[in-house]
């Protein structure tokens, strides 16, 4: 921490703007060596000549100084705002590092300012995330996140058990005093209602990760029923090879499309059928495979043929769909002579088009199914690592119901440490004085 670091804070490549960021206890004193200047005014921008270390001009550049700890890192912080490109941001860097810097490894500046108090874990998070974003939705979620949205709800909750793992602690070591008779009821109450808030926080998220990776949407269909052509009316140009031959596509084919507000991750599979040879049953393999991790799946059907036992397979496999995942059947090619019918169809709601004329109907029903998915104002947990930690405290909750109806509060206790220490987690660790900060503020000891 007693380092200084720099870095790009701007990606790699041509732009008209370029900013390189010093953070730490010399970054005023190498500004001052690169700018040939004697004082830096903190939160002025400056227009000043910057040089390399042989005194070589680099670039006509803004330098703005943000003294500790009024600063992201919480340290003094210098930005330099230089003409974009590859070659000035480089050689402003090289300078950097001749007068002591270091370059920064990856997270390092949000590092230092979650040790130094800056911001807390949600914020280091909701910051990664909303880098990767890839929607409008997410990114309004991710700011919330950036103003401690999450850290209030996770906050809220550390104080319900911390308060609950109080009352335990009373109960077993101060049993002569006058504590309320239905304190067992109330507590398991608590318990029920944060859980219900904990699951909905789960499901929610779950169900709205793809609004951050990008909806996986899978294109499924038996052999030349159009599902290479409607990945290429989709993507504007042909990026799928289409043919007459059946088992054209061998594996899946991944690409990004934007819809509406949203980036989606489009798959066209390998036509589902009993494969002819070992390499088109691996690609049928990895079709299937891939409906697993989609969180959209359209299914596509040729109406100008007859059903036919590929037909029942595609069916077979929606049925055994998981119930999270939104469908969309399509009966394609509706400019020739219908023939396909089945009644399993009647129970689905079905879009009728021709990838070749006109696909705005299925363009607009996307569009509709992913609005729905990311409305709403819900908390979100956005990493794989505050999904597990809601988790273990789910469970835990779970495994304290027990011992607690049983009266057995020593073991409650327990599953309770264990849920506040899992919940805590996702912002800040739990310390043991949390527990005797909650018991001696609501109660009145040794009186």
């Amino acid at each position: 921490m007693n380092e200084t670091i720099v870095a790009t804070a701007t990606s790699h490549g041509i732009g008209s703007i370029a900013i390189v960021r010093l953070s730490g206890v010399d970054a005023l004193k190498i500004a001052l060596r690169i700018s040939h200047k004697t004082n830096i005014t903190p939160r002025y921008a400056h227009l000043a000549s910057l040089y390399t270390v042989d005194g070589s001009l680099i670039d006509q550049a803004i330098i703005i100084y943000f003294q500790a700890p009024k600063s992201f890192t919480g340290e003094d912080v210098v930005e330099f705002q230089c003409h974009g490109g590859i070659v000035v941001a480089e050689e402003i860097i090289q300078a950097t590092l001749h007068y002591g810097a270091r370059l920064a490894t990856a997270g390092e500046y949000s590092k230092r300012a979650f040790l130094n108090g800056k911001i807390e874990l949600t914020q280091a998070e909701a910051i990664a995330k909303l880098i990767e974003a890839k929607s409008v939705d997410a990114a309004k979620i991710l700011a919330r996140q950036l103003k401690g949205s999450l850290a209030v709800f996770v906050e809220e909750s550390r104080d319900m058990l911390l308060l609950a793992l109080a009352h335990t602690e009373v109960m077993i070591d101060y049993a002569e005093e006058d504590l309320p008779k239905d304190i067992i009821d109330s507590l398991s109450n608590k318990l029920d209602d944060l859980e219900h808030k904990l699951i909905e926080l789960l499901e929610s998220s779950k169900r709205r990760k793809g609004l951050i990776e990008g909806f996986r949407v899978a294109i499924i269909g038996k052999p030349n029923v159009g599902k290479s052509s409607l990945l290429n009316a989709l993507l504007s140009y042909e990026r799928a090879i289409v043919s007459n031959i059946a088992g054209t596509t061998r594996d899946t084919i991944e690409e990004q499309v934007c819809i509406g507000s949203h980036v989606i991750r489009l798959i066209d599979t390998a036509g589902i059928r009993e494969a002819s040879d070992e390499i088109e049953r691996i690609g049928v393999e990895r079709s299937i495979a891939s409906l697993n991790e989609a969180d959209i799946i359209i299914s596509l059907f040729d109406g100008s043929q007859k059903w036919d036992d590929e037909d029942e397979r595609i069916a077979s496999i929606i049925k055994e769909m998981d119930s999270s995942k939104h469908l969309i059947t399509v009966i394609n090619k509706t400019d020739l002579h219908r023939e396909l019918y089945n009644t399993f169809l009647d129970s689905l709601d079905i879009i009728n088009m021709s990838v070749k004329s006109d696909f705005s109907i299925l363009l607009d029903k996307l569009q509709t199914l992913l609005d729905s998915i990311s409305s709403g104002d819900e908390l979100m947990l956005v990493s794989s690592r505050q999904i597990q930690a809601v988790q273990n405290s789910l469970q835990a909750i779970r495994e304290a119901k027990l011992p607690l109806q049983k009266g057995e509060l020593e073991f409650f206790a327990y599953h309770l440490t264990e849920a506040i220490k899992a919940i805590s987690s996702i912002s800040k660790p739990y310390s043991n004085e949390d527990v005797l900060d909650k018991m001696f503020g609501e109660f009145c000891l040794g009186k």
